[in-house]
């Protein structure tokens, strides 16, 4: 028997059967010809076989399945969910693992939670997620589709922030480590970076306040800052994130002021005592060091002209270049106020021994003002090197070896009488019978040292017996009140004139000199 032949006698006994029991419903024959009861969920349409089924068309079975189960078919669509993430999820068919007509208390899921991976899901369970128990997410009573997927649905209980940060959890936490957050700061307005990385949250965000957190460096370091607010709010322009105690600000790159040496190792608040950004800051050293200044301005205000950066008291004037007063011996040994007693920018230092030593002048005034001629500079009173050649008194023979004071009994030095006489009067052995002029007979070689020329200095040449005559023979009183006549013979020999003056004074005509009794007389 052909097929269509089967087909019309199913038809014709289908029609008499419905024509014979018109009063029945025809949802009992539905039920007469189903194959098996449907599960309690679909109970409701067990009599309605046309929302599962169309006559004659399997192809549309599946698309009834879906119409029903809306969400199942979204996630199919959007390949989504378990439905929409497995394989040939859009070509496969329903029926292939839910299975209907087979009782009331079948399972057509056939879901098996100790063997589902859940990576097949819009949730893959990741760290400390893969050991929680299913029920923990999964309730009783609710699809397990239904499960929440918002982490803060799971831990609201655990929100230390109570909710301040809102309930997207997963921005810093993660299912490896509840309580170690791995929020990227760096992404924020302000990246933590150096020290701040290392610091706990709540140091910046008390009591889980991380809304409207201010950014400036003072409204977290206030307390350390130690300058009272004198150079103001705007910290990073000397601080930074590495160490805030160091501060990195160039101030040689940033100021017009250098810092070397001692003034390196300053604190900022030793020159910067108000606001460093407000005042204007006096760069002269008088403006720091007017209280260490112990010539009390005398020495104007350039005091970088003596002192430098290395030691205030450590000072370097070059004397040599930057005056025309170089110093030598005692004077470079000499402190600046021995001569620079007033401001040395107002008043012009003169550079004349006497301007400064007029106090130690023993002559008072006397030698004059020049007192490089006998004074040197390696002692006032030593190494003494007048040249007594330039004065009308040289020095000659043992003259050189006679102190000054000597002759010179005043300090004065000037009014010293330079006739020999004055200094050797007491070693006249003629008794000042020969004069004063002790040089005609003496020289400063030695007072034994003598020689007169009577023949040459005098108008009585000493011949015959009077050659070899002791002066004093002849000179027995002084020679300013003896006038001696060359030819006047009885001025020494009046004791000798045996005629008593009868021939008159001229001996000469019947003497000679060689003895005075040998008579020549002459006509």
């Amino acid at each position: 028997m052909s097929l269509p032949s089967t087909c019309t006698r199913f038809l014709c006994l289908l029609t008499l059967l419905t024509s014979s029991v018109g009063n029945l419903q025809a949802g009992s024959l539905e039920t007469l010809l189903m194959p098996g009861d449907v599960i309690e969920g679909h109970k409701e349409y067990e009599e309605q076989c046309n929302k599962c089924h169309t006559p004659f068309s399997k192809e549309s079975q599946e698309r009834l399945c879906l119409d029903c189960h809306e969400q199942v078919d979204h996630d199919i669509r959007k390949q989504l969910g378990y439905h929409g993430k497995r394989p040939q999820a859009s070509t496969a068919k329903c029926t292939l693992c839910h299975t209907e007509h087979i009782g009331r208390n079948a399972d057509i899921v056939k879901l098996s939670e100790s063997t589902f991976d859940h990576n097949d899901t819009d949730y893959p369970l990741e760290g400390r997620h893969q050991r929680t128990a299913c029920a923990q997410c999964h309730l009783e009573g609710k699809k397990h589709r239904e499960a929440e997927q918002i982490c803060f649905s799971c831990h609201r209980e655990d929100d230390y922030h109570q909710g301040s940060l809102g309930e997207k959890c997963a921005d810093c936490h993660s299912p490896k480590e509840w309580h170690k957050s791995s929020f990227d700061h760096d992404k924020t307005k302000f990246p933590l970076q150096n020290r701040h990385g290392e610091i706990n949250c709540n140091t910046c965000h008390p009591q889980n306040r991380y809304e409207k957190t201010p950014t400036l460096c003072i409204s977290c370091h206030l307390l350390d800052d130690s300058h009272n607010g004198r150079f103001g709010t705007d910290c990073k322009k000397c601080h930074n994130d590495e160490r805030w105690k160091q501060s990195p600000f160039d101030h040689d790159r940033e100021t017009k002021f250098p810092l070397k040496d001692s003034h390196s190792k300053l604190k900022c608040d030793t020159c910067h005592t108000h606001n460093a950004y407000e005042e204007k800051r006096q760069r002269s050293c008088l403006s720091c060091h007017a209280s260490e200044d112990r010539h009390l301005g005398q020495y104007g205000k350039q005091c970088n002209d003596c002192h430098n950066e290395k030691s205030w008291e450590d000072t370097r004037f070059d004397h040599f270049q930057k005056t025309s007063f170089p110093l030598h011996g005692k004077h470079d040994e000499a402190q600046c106020t021995a001569c620079h007693t007033g401001d040395t920018g107002q008043l012009k230092q003169k550079h004349d021994c006497y301007s400064c030593h007029r106090p130690d002048d023993i002559h008072n005034g006397k030698q004059g003002q020049s007192c490089e001629r006998c004074h040197n500079e390696n002692g006032w009173m030593s190494d003494l090197a007048f040249d007594h050649d330039l004065t009308d008194f040289p020095l000659l023979g043992l003259h050189v070896l006679v102190p000054c004071e000597a002759c010179h009994e005043t300090k004065p030095y000037k009014g010293v009488d330079k006739r020999c006489i004055a200094c050797h009067e007491e070693e006249d052995v003629h008794l000042g019978n020969l004069g004063t002029q002790c040089e005609t007979c003496h020289n400063p070689n030695g007072w034994e040292f003598w020689q007169f020329d009577h023949n040459k200095q005098t108008r009585f040449p000493l011949d015959g017996a009077h050659d070899g005559l002791a002066c004093n023979a002849c000179h027995d009183k002084p020679m300013k009140s003896v006038k001696l006549s060359g030819t006047a013979c009885v001025i020494c020999h009046r004791r000798d004139d045996e005629h008593q003056g009868r021939f008159g004074p001229f001996c000469d005509r019947c003497h000679n000199t060689e003895r005075w009794d040998s008579v020549i007389y002459r006509r």
